[in-house]
């Protein structure tokens, strides 16, 4: 499929996708801070710069966004149908990449949560805050917090307590 964008509005439209204070980032920081938890933001020195570091509580905290992390069985995990090879080595080595720093992470004590995207866009995005943050004040190790049903497909399950799975028993 050829790109119905001109080099130049393409350019535009990438230069816009930011990797730092995304929307999904700033609503879980606000809601952090509202219950009284302070943490930094992009640490430098730890592993894949955790877009929200807990250091009191010695956890870390990823917001991925579903396309560029490929949420499994999400709809917002699409893949373009324009230059499919490039996209699939790009989400390939994304994925390969958030492996390896959740592995080195936890090998260096830190606990790591990852919130989706899809998590923050449902109806049940206070139930989902909730759960972060009482992993938060817990010590579960790992966590995910997703939300794949979003009334998008509804051939999709549910999971209980609403799509929160500890990643260490999926």
């Amino acid at each position: 499929m050829v790109d119905t964008l001109d080099k130049a509005a393409r350019s535009r439209n990438m230069s816009r996708i930011r990797g730092k204070n995304t929307k999904p980032e700033l609503i879980v920081r606000k809601f952090l801070h509202s219950r009284g938890v302070r943490f930094r933001l992009h640490g430098k020195a730890l592993c894949g710069k955790p877009d929200i570091i807990l250091r009191k509580y010695r956890a870390v905290i990823f917001v991925h966004g579903c396309f560029w992390h490929r949420h499994e069985n999400c709809r917002l995990a699409y893949t373009p149908n324009s230059r499919i090879d490039f996209w699939a080595k790009k989400f390939e080595m994304n994925q390969e990449r958030d492996k390896r720093v959740h592995s080195t992470l936890k090998k260096d004590g830190w606990r790591v949560l990852t919130i989706w995207e899809c998590a923050l866009r449902s109806k049940d995005i206070e139930l989902h805050l909730s759960e972060a943050y009482h992993w938060i004040i817990s010590t579960i190790p790992e966590k995910v917090i997703e939300d794949i049903g979003l009334g998008y497909d509804k051939r999709l399950p549910r999971s209980n307590v609403d799509d929160i799975h500890n990643s260490e028993g999926v």
